[in-house]
């Protein structure tokens, strides 16, 4: 990892939260070449991505926001908790937001599901760019616990699951009547909010210590939310056993980078 130690945190940063919407560029461009892909691959898939961000949440955010409170000489336990609760809540109440006020009440068909879906994707994108940025933020401000190693693990383990989230818009869109490239233009679409927030993390994260732990916490919560709403029911559609192979697999993967490499 020495090569990192000559590039700015914040450049580390904005390179990691784009490679996670390259990923889901990816996996929106397979609408030039399927009409659908295997399902129970993109579920395997999005299992090993749930264990990579179930860990991840825990080795990258939560424990170093445990620690830091030490530091500052705050409960350990308080901004944590709160911080976690309020990335949960926050997830859970933007969803129920958008299902009740995006005035699709009028819209029938595949033109509200597809909408509903781009939407959706891309509301629960943030959280996970918002991570990105936390993540590179608490080792730039030297957070005891956040390193390099678990940033771009944490990263890694995000893009993999925005590969089938990009299949997942397009794929729908190319079968309720949409063209291949706007298709491919919505999937993408719903990755670029990524960068922006992770940028948003890391500037919050880095003028405002005193409040690191709550943030770091926040966004573990608003990442667990993400998993145990989305992809984990979506996982389990096929194979839960599969589902449950992979999501063994993606937290060993993220505990054995965080912990080797860090």
């Amino acid at each position: 990892m020495n090569f990192t130690d000559k590039i700015p945190t914040v450049w580390l940063a904005l390179g990691a939260s784009l490679f996670c919407w390259l990923l889901t560029a990816l996996g929106a461009a397979l609408v030039f070449f399927f009409k659908k892909t295997n399902q129970t691959v993109l579920n395997i898939l999005m299992g090993f991505a749930a264990g990579v961000m179930i860990a991840a949440s825990f080795f990258s955010l939560l424990a170093p926001s445990v620690e830091l409170s030490e530091t500052l000489g705050y409960l350990p336990w308080v901004f944590p908790a709160a911080g976690f609760a309020a990335g949960g809540l926050f997830v859970i109440g933007a969803s129920k937001l958008l299902d009740k006020s995006l005035g699709l009440e009028s819209e029938k068909g595949s033109k509200k599901r597809s909408i509903l879906l781009v939407t959706s994707i891309t509301l629960h994108n943030i959280p996970e760019g918002m991570s990105v940025g936390v993540a590179f933020g608490a080792f730039a401000m030297g957070t005891a616990g956040s390193t390099v190693a678990g940033a771009l693990a944490l990263s890694i383990g995000i893009a993999l699951q925005n590969f089938p989230e990009g299949a997942s818009v397009a794929l729908p869109l190319r079968r309720d009547g949409c063209t291949r490239r706007k298709a491919f233009f919505c999937g993408q679409l719903s990755g670029i909010v990524e960068p922006c927030a992770a940028m948003l993390g890391y500037f919050l994260c880095t003028a405002m210590r005193a409040a690191l732990p709550f943030c770091l916490a926040f966004s573990a919560g608003a990442m667990i939310a993400v998993v145990a709403s989305e992809l984990l029911p979506e996982a389990c559609r096929e194979n839960k056993n599969l589902a449950a192979l992979g999501c063994v697999a993606g937290f060993i993967v993220m505990m054995v980078m965080d912990v080797a490499l860090g």
